[in-house]
């Protein structure tokens, strides 16, 4: 084990190298590639050899669509951090979500909402974008329109959760299923406490996740950026400058 440093700053003790492994399969994810496994054998057994090796590419991709790589966290105490995989699509100033309106919870104002669609390709595993208590846990279902579309925000099945950090600092994430998802599965409920970066939860089969960062904090991140769940940072607390981007 040994201490990197970064200009006059250390960081924190890290492993003295890293291989690449396969990433591991969350256990919500292993009956469904078995069950697609179990097909495939099904038709091989009765010689549809087609049918057998289109399952095969089938099983393959149900295995990683529940894969569940492990991320480097970032330990930034200002760090708003990324809970999805995915493309950034919107960033837009809204109010909150109702189920999220109050003193006690994401107040009344408008707020920048960043919203990161996760398609069928990217890892579904969500985290929490800060560390604290799960101060709310709020599930509604709704129609499955696709993810990517505004509307989503307030017609899809949907969870909200809302993270308040020991300071007071509360940020709110909504998990929204899309046109191919059909559930949300929660790892937490009211009263945990989680840390930056914790899975807190995933969607089946392609959605997209809103986080509604806090007054005076703007988005680091610009339309089109590709972020990585648990690793990219998506603002930092108190810092009001919006990042630009070209895409190209």
């Amino acid at each position: 084990m040994t201490t990197e440093f970064s200009g006059t700053q250390p960081v924190a003790p890290s492993r003295t190298s890293v291989k690449w492994s396969f990433p591991s399969v969350h256990p919500e994810g292993r009956r469904f590639g078995a069950i697609a496994a179990a097909i495939t054998l099904i038709f091989a057994l009765m010689g549809w050899s087609i049918l057998a090796w289109l399952m095969v590419g089938v099983t393959l991709w149900v295995f990683a669509f529940f894969r569940d790589p492990v991320r480097a966290v970032p330990q930034d105490e200002r760090a708003i951090i990324a809970p999805a995989d995915g493309l950034v699509t919107l960033i837009q100033v809204v109010p909150p979500p109702p189920e999220m309106l109050g003193p006690d919870k994401l107040g009344t104002e408008p707020m920048t909402r960043v919203s990161i669609f996760m398609s069928v390709f990217d890892v579904h595993i969500n985290r929490t974008p800060i560390s604290g208590t799960i101060k709310d846990v709020v599930y509604i279902s709704g129609k499955f329109v696709n993810a990517d579309l505004d509307k989503a925000s307030e017609d899809n099945e949907r969870q909200h959760i809302l993270v308040e950090r020991s300071d007071g600092v509360r940020v709110g994430f909504t998990q929204i299923a899309g046109l191919v998802a059909r559930r949300i599965v929660p790892f937490v409920k009211r009263g945990d406490i989680v840390a930056a970066g914790q899975r807190v939860g995933l969607i089946r089969f392609g959605s997209r996740v809103d986080v509604y960062l806090p007054a005076g904090t703007a988005p680091q991140v610009a339309l089109g950026t590709h972020t990585v769940a648990g690793e990219t940072i998506l603002a930092h607390l108190g810092e009001n400058q919006s990042a630009t981007a070209v895409l190209q």
